[in-house]
């Protein structure tokens, strides 16, 4: 997370920053990454296209919706890939800011998994600080001096939060708790190595429990700390370390035997990125997860400025990236994520080959419900400030690009229409399942943006945000947009280009059957809102 002040940034151009602090103007101007889609069909001695025969659509009667049995991701032993879907999940930070304890903490991870497990939520991850001691006002964010940890200069849990963790325990009754909940435990890590760590100047851990030597001597924190190298945004709490030196990589290999002991299985790691970019810790860490036994997935979080150059350079060593600063419950933090998306689709960037598996552009969590302020000493004491428009705007972006989603209320005090939002099963599917998933160019509408997506059946999505602060009426042939489609064919799901005129639609967020769109579609979008359909596609077939 991001504790620094929004500024603005300049425009998006080829070299420079594509992702600012909220604010200011958008990234703006194409990316020309493009992608041909085609099928050949062949038999071993001879190549024959039998036909091609296009099925016009048909009125959607009695929409479905997929049910939760479809949201596994089908990822549940150790050597499969990681990521192969979107991530999901629950993050303490948006509500209980650095602040969360134990007992807090288990009950929300209770909630999540008898209510939102079942529509794929399965990660549960415990943000910043939790190793920093609370006394008084003198303990925040930014204070130095109160975090604990052990002889190797290891954070460990603070253990008046986290009772459980005493005795050199650690996170591992909370992590089996989770799991006996049949939920995955994660938990927010920083770049290098702790300011105290320094000043008590520990060794570092070596193998088989005694420090490390190399060169005759022991080393210790100080030998690799690099003072002039802060966290930018923790600039007192957190340096980086010179990782070309062995005992520089013996202490990385140490936290990460650590978090694999307690039987961690999600990392975030911050201040690596970004402003903080730190390519060779990134690897490092990559390459240690990689060994692991047992799964864990790797992601990181910027805490200021990205760009796609950065992305490029580390969506293969881990399986989320935030591409923004923190987004909270504003409609400015909201309106920034547009800009960001589109460029992400162009370039490709969603669902990419990542760390042993796939990696995604991660957009932040979703800010609903009961929550706190940022960088607050204060648990969740508010409610969201956005409308339900907004809400389900945000959502349904979310879904449309693939973004991790993790939700950031507190669940003990979660309205049903926060629930109803997080937990469509339309927008979940497409979370899941969709492909194809961009912003079209076909229709340009002042103040209006339209994603489209396909399913892996004959059905496509087409969303419609009103970026404006009064409702919108438009009117457009959906024709001109299904040129940004693709359908599969049903014999061999090969990719082509879709055509028609006539379209059987659903209303998502209205819950109603459109029926059959024949020409020109006309709908109203409320104030920062959106209206999501799926559509019965023209359905090419290869006989």
């Amino acid at each position: 997370m991001a504790v620094t002040s929004r500024q603005s940034g300049s425009p998006n151009k080829e070299g420079e920053q594509l992702v600012m602090e909220h604010g200011g103007d958008q990234a703006g101007g194409d990316r020309a990454f493009s992608s041909a889609w085609f099928f050949v069909i062949t038999s071993t001695t001879v190549l024959v296209v039998l036909a091609l025969i296009l099925v016009s659509c048909f009125a959607r009667n009695n929409y479905k919706s997929p049910d939760a049995s479809s949201f596994d991701d089908g990822d549940h032993t150790p050597n499969g890939p990681r990521a192969n879907v979107p991530p999901r999940g629950w993050n303490s930070y948006d509500s209980f800011s650095w602040t969360i304890n134990e007992t807090q903490f288990l009950s929300n991870a209770e909630i999540l998994a008898n209510k939102f497990l079942q529509f794929g939520y399965e990660y549960m991850v415990v943000d910043f600080l939790w190793y920093r001691r609370m006394q008084g006002n003198e303990s925040t964010v930014w204070s130095s001096g109160f975090d604990t940890i052990d002889q190797w200069g290891r954070p460990i849990p603070d253990p008046n939060r986290w009772p459980s963790s005493s005795g050199e325990v650690g996170f591992r009754q909370v992590s089996s708790r989770v799991h006996e909940l049949g939920l995955k435990f994660g938990v927010h890590v920083m770049r290098g190595i702790s300011t105290q760590a320094v000043i008590d100047n520990t060794p570092i851990l070596g193998t088989e429990g005694h420090p490390y030597e190399a060169e005759g001597r022991v080393w210790r924190a100080k030998d690799i700390a690099l003072p002039q190298e802060p966290c930018k945004w923790m600039p007192n709490c957190f340096m980086s370390i010179n990782t070309s030196l062995s005992a520089g990589k013996a202490f990385l290999e140490s936290l990460y035997k650590l978090y694999d002991e307690w039987g961690v299985d999600f990392v975030k790691h911050d201040c690596v990125y970004g402003d903080d970019l730190n390519i060779e810790e990134i690897k490092i860490v990559s390459e240690i997860l990689k060994a692991k036994e047992n799964p864990i997935l790797y992601s990181i979080s910027p805490g200021t400025h990205v760009t796609l150059e950065m992305a490029e350079k580390v969506k293969e060593a881990v399986n989320m990236y935030r591409v923004t600063g923190d987004d909270w419950d504003s409609w400015r933090d909201l309106a920034f994520h547009f800009d960001i998306a589109r460029d992400l689709a162009l370039g490709g960037f969603i669902g990419d080959k990542g760390l042993l598996g796939r990696s995604w552009p991660d957009l932040d969590m979703l800010p609903f419900g009961w929550i706190t302020d940022p960088n607050s000493n204060q648990g969740p004491h508010r409610n969201c400030s956005l409308t339900l428009d907004e809400q389900k705007t945000q959502m349904t972006l979310w879904a449309m690009v693939k973004s991790p989603l993790f939700i950031g209320g507190d669940m003990r005090n979660m309205d049903s229409s926060t629930i109803s939002i997080i937990t469509n099963p339309v927008l979940l599917d497409i979370h899941n399942r969709s492909i194809n998933n961009k912003e079209s160019n076909s229709v340009r509408i002042d103040n209006i943006r339209i994603w489209v997506a396909n399913a892996s059946t004959d059905e496509a999505y087409i969303a419609f945000f009103n970026l404006g602060s009064s409702a919108r009426t438009i009117s457009l042939k959906l024709a001109d947009i299904t040129g940004d489609l693709i359908t599969c064919s049903v014999d061999t799901g090969d990719a082509i280009d879709s055509a028609g005129e006539n379209f059987g639609a659903f209303d998502v967020w209205g819950g109603r059957d459109i029926g059959e769109i024949n020409s020109t579609f006309s709908t109203t979008i409320p104030a920062h809102g959106c209206v999501l359909l799926v559509l019965d596609c023209p359905l090419v077939a290869v006989l």
